[in-house]
């Protein structure tokens, strides 16, 4: 199984370029434009900050998370030329702890981990949410393996529409899809991808 340390992250932002862009993911855009009203915004493994300061200008409170200080260096200097604030942290994955009912919304944009690690980050994810908050997820799919466009290469880190399923059965689906996309997000993620789309609810 592939292993994406800090080290790794930290080469792969170390160029002055934003490698997956500035602009914000588009599915993310479309979701959280789509919340009347701003809150509080989770978005672990943020990277460069595009998710971040594209949500801070739109009026939401983020607090975002990597394992990357690189990525955190970036993210920053991307919230000073937009004139945003962003509480950024540096921490891993595995090792991040989130109040309770806390946020109205949280956002899993290719953030990919081996299977026991995705469904622990998940579970944080949802005790995160208060009452009535949404999760906006996109990540590659089982049928990105072999595609260029961006993603690991190791099955046991891309997503299925089941495993999404399972790990967000407590939540009400609002959407729930696999679909082939291009995508054209910097040069790490660029061409046809294979995608699994979800948004679901916290009722309770």
């Amino acid at each position: 199984m592939a292993d994406y340390k800090s080290n790794f992250w930290d080469e792969r932002y170390s160029s002055e370029e934003y490698v997956y862009g500035r602009e914000p993911n588009q599915f993310f855009k479309e979701q959280i434009d789509k919340i009347a009203v701003p809150g509080k915004l989770l978005l672990p493994g943020e990277g460069e900050g595009r998710n971040a300061v594209y949500a801070a200008r739109s009026g939401w409170q983020v607090d975002a998370f990597d394992q990357s200080k690189t990525a955190k260096e970036k993210a920053l200097r991307l919230a000073e030329k937009y004139k945003v604030n962003i509480n950024y942290s540096v921490t891993d994955l595995n090792n991040f702890s989130a109040d309770t009912n806390n946020y109205k919304a949280a956002a899993v944009i290719f953030v990919h981990l081996p299977p026991v690690e995705r469904v622990e980050l998940h579970k944080k994810l949802i005790s995160s949410l208060s009452k009535g908050g949404i999760i906006i997820l996109e990540l590659f799919s089982k049928n990105q393996l072999g595609k260029e466009s961006g993603g690991p290469q190791d099955m046991a880190m891309l997503s299925s529409v089941e495993e999404i399923h399972e790990d967000f059965k407590k939540l009400k689906i609002i959407l729930l899809e696999e679909r082939n996309l291009y995508l054209n997000e910097g040069d790490k993620h660029s061409g046809e991808a294979s995608v699994v789309r979800f948004v679901g609810l916290k009722l309770v």
